[in-house]
């Protein structure tokens, strides 16, 4: 069976496949085939009208200011109708309160939408208006399409040549799995992520710290941060590189606390959109080099829940119930707090497990003048992403009782320096698979922030790593710590909401990183990546391709030689 026929027999039997993109295709097919004018479509009832696309609503010609081809001019702009369908108010947000019915789930706004009407303002479009029926009226297959795809899909001629397992023909899924169980584990962390660059930094940095010091339990996902939750790949890809297929990963909510529907917050909110369209979820073309983990993000399938992606709250509660006595966990998050928000209200004695959580993010508003990150939203100062993209779930940790430390981003801001990094890097003769991917990527960073005005913000993801490596040096990095008392700016408007205020009469105190010697944290990380303990069992891709083009006989002869 070729791939398209495997594609589509998954997408139908798990989730139902949808059409139309197929069906517009084969009514343009058709089209050419036969002629637009005067031919027959073999799928569809084709018929002329004239239509808009409506960028207002009723009622038409009102002036309410939301309307720039209109409102302020005396001529409409590109010569459009007053009183027509482009004259009335336009949606100004998701939550336009003009567009909101009361005690309704649905709006009433039709900005977008496609519109059969007359006048100047129409376009004569030929339109598919229905989908002609199979002629074989014992066929299953309720239209003529549908049959002509699936044979169009089962027809030898161009037919796929490569799968995975007819490229390599000694392809073969392999799980690394340590064997630890004559060493000693360290301190129980869960690392709590939204899959931006530098998260992945810090994931391969506490791979390599020795077990005895850092006992990587699992890796939670958020899924209202920086990347597509279907990001999920790459860290499945570096736990495969580093050997740890062991490690659970859990994936949390795609929406902030107190949102039960997704809104467009996020999306205008990170630079190029949730995700950075193909950017960040690929680590800028770089993902494409690790090599590829048997384990992969799987969507929801109610039908077959054992192929789901595991949720971050089961997998906290498999962590939990695996602790020995007296045993507690360490939680370091570097994205929107949501995960632990979401934990800390469904399991009320998670606190009683939690020795102490490391924040990486906010900023706090005292009397300094130093602005927040979230540069896309102008109103908004003082706040930064990871507090902005979910501001109920920060007050929801921050003014809890939970022991925490914080890495706000004046100190990030400290070690945010592409030279001072990439020169500890490059003191290194001897190199790792790991930190010679790290270093690519850094160095892709500093050369796009250079090439492009777009790419302006690339620093930012300098100062995540240092979370990761507070955690596991504290003292060693000459660490200067405050104690203050703090709140939280939550659910107000997008000019104030993730900000973190410093007030003397608040109960909630706070530990705050300030200040470190950014020698000694350059050095270290660049040492830690470079040591060859705890290296990567498959380096790349291109090194996986290898193992996949060898028998299993020839690949330990291989290996032997390579021993002696």
């Amino acid at each position: 069976m070729n791939f398209l026929r495997c594609f589509f027999r998954y997408f139908l039997a798990l989730q139902g496949y949808y059409m139309w993109d197929s069906f517009a295709a084969g009514v343009a097919l058709s089209g050419m085939r036969h002629g637009e004018a005067g031919g027959v479509n073999e799928f569809a009832e084709l018929e002329y009208m004239n239509i808009t696309v409506v960028t207002s609503n009723e009622p038409y010609g009102a002036r309410d200011g939301s309307n720039p081809f209109f409102d302020g001019r005396a001529t409409p702009k590109f010569g459009l109708q007053e009183g027509g369908v482009h004259s009335g108010h336009v949606q100004t947000g998701i939550r336009d309160a003009f567009c909101l019915v009361p005690g309704g789930n649905r709006g009433r706004c039709e900005d977008g939408y496609t519109k059969e009407v007359s006048g100047p303002e129409a376009v004569r479009v030929h339109v598919a208006t229905r989908a002609k029926p199979n002629a074989d009226k014992s066929s299953p297959l309720n239209r003529e399409f549908f049959k002509s795809f699936l044979e169009a899909l089962n027809l030898p001629e161009n037919a796929g040549r490569f799968n995975i397992s007819t490229q390599f023909p000694h392809y073969r899924e392999i799980f690394y799995k340590p064997d630890f169980r004559n060493v000693s584990r360290g301190k129980a962390v869960i690392f709590d992520v939204d899959m931006s660059p530098g998260d992945f930094v810090s994931l391969i940095y506490l791979l390599k710290e020795p077990r005895e010091v850092i006992d990587l339990k699992a890796v939670l996902v958020s899924g209202n941060g920086w990347a597509n939750i279907s990001s999920i790949d790459i860290v499945y890809d570096v736990l495969h590189m580093m050997g740890r297929d062991d490690v659970p990963v859990g994936l949390g909510n795609t929406t902030s606390l107190g949102n039960p529907t997704l809104g467009c917050k996020i999306f205008y909110a990170i630079p190029h959109g949730s995700g950075g369209f193909i950017d960040s979820d690929t680590l800028y073309g770089l993902a494409w080099s690790l090599p590829r983990s048997p384990r992969r993000y799987m969507s929801e399938n109610l039908d077959h829940p054992e192929r789901q992606q595991p949720h971050a709250y089961d997998v906290w509660q498999s962590i939990r119930k695996q602790l020995g006595p007296g045993e507690k966990i360490t939680v370091l998050t570097s994205g929107p707090l949501t995960n632990l928000a979401n934990i800390s209200l469904s399991d009320i004695d998670a606190s009683s497990v939690i020795e102490r959580v490391y924040v990486v993010g906010g900023h706090i508003r005292d009397s300094g003048h130093d602005k927040g990150n979230v540069f896309t939203v102008p109103s908004n100062r003082y706040a930064e992403f990871n507090m902005f993209l979910d501001p109920l779930a920060a007050k929801t940790i921050l003014e809890s009782s939970l022991n925490i430390t914080l890495i706000p981003l004046t100190v990030q801001r400290k070690v945010a320096s592409f030279e001072g990094i990439l020169a500890a890097f490059e003191q290194h003769t001897q190199h790792t698979p790991e930190s010679r991917f790290v270093h690519g990527l850094i160095s892709l960073l500093q050369k796009l922030q250079r090439k492009q005005k777009l790419y302006d913000h690339m620093d930012i993801f300098l100062g995540e790593v240092l979370g990761a490596v507070y955690m596991v040096q504290g003292s060693n990095l000459e660490p200067s710590v405050k104690v203050k008392p703090v709140s939280i700016v939550a659910n107000t408007t997008e000019s104030t909401d993730g900000q973190i205020l410093s007030r003397i009469k608040s109960a909630n105190q706070l530990k705050i990183l300030y200040n470190l010697n950014n020698g000694v944290y350059y050095n270290h990380l660049a040492n830690s990546l470079a040591n060859d303990k705890q290296s990567a069992v498959v380096g790349s891709f291109e090194e996986q391709k290898a193992i996949w083009s060898r028998s299993q006989k020839q690949f330990m002869t291989n290996i032997a030689n390579d021993m002696k």
